[in-house]
């Protein structure tokens, strides 16, 4: 899995004019699945993006976790996180998960975030979302749970 992370004052998912998903200071996830992820991949990433100190501390520095500070997440999947560009001008999703298997573990992980206590929201998985967000930094951090 990949996900793209942005430390966020404000986000929101829009699906057919209506917002589906919104939230204040937290954090907006752009989620990834590849076809050879698992539960452990799941795993993984939950508990490394709750603990991740990306939070400013009283003196400015990033010290402080979406868990400490009781912020909220924005989820919204994203299969062209694994897009293939290498060859011609037309990038080739072939990597991505098929849906039912992303969509299986995208909900998972949604799940084992809401178990540890954070509130999330999410966009609608397989629809056209416009996502709108305010960067707080910006502060934006890519990681893969196949790079540990």
């Amino acid at each position: 899995m990949k996900i793209i992370i942005q430390r966020v004052i404000n986000a929101n998912v829009i699906v057919d004019k209506k917002i589906v998903g919104e939230i204040n200071n937290g954090l907006l996830l752009l989620v990834g699945v590849t076809h050879d992820d698992t539960l452990e991949d799941v795993n993984y990433l939950v508990r490394k993006i709750i603990n991740m100190r990306i939070f400013d501390d009283e003196n400015g520095k990033m010290n402080i976790s979406l868990i400490q500070k009781g912020y909220d997440i924005l989820s919204v999947s994203q299969f062209t996180l694994f897009a293939q560009t290498e060859r011609g001008n037309r990038p080739g999703f072939s990597e991505a998960a098929k849906p039912t298997l992303a969509k299986q573990l995208y909900e998972e992980f949604n799940k084992k975030l809401r178990e540890n206590k954070v509130r999330v929201e999410t966009g609608i998985f397989g629809a056209m979302m416009e996502v709108s967000l305010v960067n707080d930094g910006p502060v934006t951090i890519i990681i893969d749970s196949k790079n540990r």
